[in-house]
């Protein structure tokens, strides 16, 4: 006889990609992305047209104001520190001459200022529709750019439009499905299968590496890990990504081996959300003293930017109901249980730190609650 395996659906799990085609809004939503990406216009709820500060390209191109983060208008003097208390919250500026993309970029790029110490002067505007703004806002960060943009430059040619609606469309989970599934041996544990995941109107493919049997009857050890590059790739010191993923990977295969199993989320959120060049641009802000909330935050981005909704759709495909999950972060936690994940215990997941991770492990601890 050959040997038993696990109780699976009879199509392994894949689901038909075709079933969760993008609705038109998410569609539109999908096309904004790739065009701020590409340097191209968009326009939000049928308003200002609006040119990406970092990716915009156009010979002579000039706009009469900028929309940009509420950090950089504190640096500005543009607003009071209770206004920033949302960093990546918009404001809209003027300046006595029209901004071309030469002098938007050194507005929008804190790494910019000893380059470009002389700016303005510059006066805030009021904001015809905050909502929009707001989705332009959120629009860059998932584009991995720069949130600032030109407002009205003079452009000819074709326009993306996109709203908010559409983009609440995109966010949606439930087009995300399996879309592969493999048995793949890794150092830490021989039994293992890693599950991709995919959304037709986003091009971030998640996986899911499943350590050990999977069982109905116990909750399983269960941690989500945001991509980082320059930690599990390249074995950077700055963070503790690596040896996290590492250690994390090891505990599951402990546990398989007494009778239990594990899940590790690898998730595509690089830098917590904010992107890959977004997160180096923090870093180069750290070599300049600041720490890591506030240099994401000086970019005029989120500290935490993550999307826990996929991870729980993940462990709803994936039939996992109940976890308990590792993690030193008991926000975490809270968001997991929010989106309906049941986490019924947290794992401690603390590691020694080295001397170039300890500041970072420090403001992790003060100002972001951790349990370090």
């Amino acid at each position: 006889m050959g040997k038993a395996e696990r109780p699976r659906a009879a199509d392994h799990g894949v689901r038909s990609l075709s079933e969760g085609l993008p609705s038109p809004g998410a569609r539109r939503a999908a096309l904004a992305l790739d065009a701020l990406r590409h340097g191209w216009p968009v326009r939000v709820e049928g308003g200002a047209v609006l040119l990406p500060a970092e990716t915009g390209f156009a010979a002579g191109v000039t706009a009469p104001r900028m929309l940009i983060s509420a950090a950089r208008a504190v640096t500005l003097k543009l607003a009071n520190q209770r206004e920033a208390a949302v960093p990546e919250a918009p404001v809209l500026i003027r300046a006595a001459e029209p901004f071309d993309l030469e002098t938007a970029r050194a507005v929008a790029d804190p790494a910019l200022d000893l380059v470009h110490p002389m700016k303005g002067p510059f006066a805030a505007e009021p904001i015809g529709n905050i909502e929009t703004a707001r989705a332009a806002m959120e629009l860059a960060r998932l584009a991995g750019i720069l949130p600032a943009f030109l407002v009205e430059p003079a452009l000819e040619g074709e326009v993306q439009d996109v709203s908010s609606a559409d983009l609440v469309e995109w966010k949606d989970t439930r087009r995300l499905q399996i879309a592969s599934r493999a048995r793949l041996p890794v150092e830490a544990c021989e039994d293992a299968e890693i599950v991709a995941f995919r959304a037709l109107d986003d091009l971030r493919e998640h996986v899911a590496l499943v350590i050990g049997k999977q069982n109905g009857d116990r909750a399983p050890l269960v941690r989500l890990h945001s991509e980082c590059l320059t930690g599990d790739i390249l074995g950077s010191l700055k963070c503790d990504c690596g040896p996290q993923l590492h250690a994390a990977l090891h505990a599951m295969a402990d546990e398989a081996k007494a009778g239990g199993w594990g899940v590790l989320l690898y998730l595509r959120q690089e830098g917590r959300g904010i992107g890959l060049v977004n997160k180096l641009r923090a870093y180069r802000l750290q070599d300049f003293g600041f720490d890591t909330v506030d240099a994401n935050n000086r970019l005029g981005l989120p500290t935490e930017a993550r999307d826990f909704p996929v991870a729980a759709r993940m462990l709803e495909l994936l039939g996992v109901h109940a976890i308990r999950l590792m993690t030193n972060n008991p926000a975490k936690v809270a968001a997991l249980r929010e989106v309906g994940v049941d986490v019924i215990e947290r794992v401690p997941h603390q590691l020694p730190p080295n001397p170039h991770n300890a500041r970072y492990l420090e403001t992790k601890r003060d100002r972001t609650g951790h349990l370090l």
